[in-house]
């Protein structure tokens, strides 16, 4: 397992993390902290969760027990406030089982928190960081915008951003101006929320940028044999890795849906993730998890779109779901 500095945060982590998101599908607890533990056992140190993955906090607390000096937690708040933050920050404490955690992330916000700004957010992370309850702290976000305006304030230890091969000239060069001021680079969404299927090439990619830390999430034990394999003989990203690169941003080339959820809620409850995505994961994912009786009836809920346009204000990327879901809808159809 090879180490790298997250930039001025004092970690050396892992440059395989452990995305912690999916294990609050596994069912069982103790399943869920065997294959953290697994992770671990590997040399995985670097564990990213978030206060709003469910349970996913308390299943790493229940692998960690014993070995918490061991391993570095970090973990996020969806905090619009001072106060707010701290109520999370305490909840994230006592779901870990832990005293502090390594590094703490705005989740996703949608302006940057300055000191003394009149929401507290700012200010809240530095008195929990002078407290000890945090070692550092950083920002995630999916607008290039903000996440620029958090480089170049000098204000955070790392920044979490989208970055996969289908990442653009801007999205490197942000990366490159995030390493140069000395901030920690975390690469969220490595798969493009699942839609790329060739890992050795998603994977080879990444491995191009040696301060890059890219966060992958796992949920099954093959899953992680699989990224493991690939940590120990990393492949070589020749022309073969670049024409599949090729490939993949040729058929997933325009805007396209990430499956970050931030859309949601839905008033008239359609799963709008994944349902405006669904033409790519029929093709892109096994097929039968997609066409099951609650698949089928989630689907239908596209029906009733109202077109209030919510989940338009909502995307961090500028996408119209509600004027694309009834293509996806017509495509599932010809899977029935």
């Amino acid at each position: 397992m090879e180490y790298v500095a997250l930039g001025k945060t004092g970690l050396m982590v892992s440059r395989t993390a452990f995305g912690a998101l999916p294990i609050q599908r596994i069912e069982s607890r103790e399943e869920a902290a065997s294959l953290v533990l697994s992770a671990w056992e590997a040399g995985i140190n670097f564990f990213d969760t978030a206060r709003s993955y469910s349970d996913s906090e308390a299943k790493l607390s229940l692998a960690f027990s014993e070995i918490r000096s061991d391993v570095l937690i970090a973990t996020k708040s969806a905090a619009r406030t001072g106060v707010e933050l701290q109520k999370d920050l305490e909840t994230s404490l006592l779901e870990l089982q832990t005293d502090y955690i390594d590094l703490y992330q705005l989740h996703n916000p949608s302006f940057l928190p300055v000191p003394d700004g009149a929401d507290g957010i700012y200010n809240a992370l530095l008195a929990a960081k002078r407290s000890g309850l945090i070692r550092s702290f950083g920002i995630t976000n999916h607008s290039i915008a903000i996440a620029r305006e958090a480089v170049a304030s000098a204000l955070y230890d790392c920044l979490q951003y989208p970055f996969s091969l289908l990442s653009d000239e801007q999205d490197i060069q942000l990366m490159n101006d995030c390493v140069a001021s000395g901030m920690g680079f975390i690469a969220m969404k490595a798969l493009a929320g699942g839609l790329l299927t060739h890992i050795p090439a998603a994977f080879s990619w990444i491995r191009q940028f040696e301060e890059v830390v890219p966060v992958w999430g796992i949920q099954r034990k093959v899953e992680l044999d699989e990224l493991l394999s690939l940590e120990a003989n990393p492949p070589v990203f020749d022309k073969d890795m670049q024409d599949v690169v090729e490939s993949e941003r040729a058929q997933l080339s325009g805007s396209f849906c990430r499956g970050c959820g931030y859309c949601l809620p839905c008033p008239v409850g359609i799963p709008i993730n994944n349902a405006n995505r669904m033409k790519q994961l029929l093709r892109r994912s096994p097929v039968s998890q997609w066409l099951t009786d609650e698949w089928q009836e989630l689907m239908s809920r596209i029906e009733d779109c109202t077109h209030c346009g919510a989940c338009a204000q909502r995307c961090p990327y500028g996408l119209k779901p509600y004027e694309t879901l009834p293509d996806h809808l017509r495509d599932y159809k010809t899977f029935l």
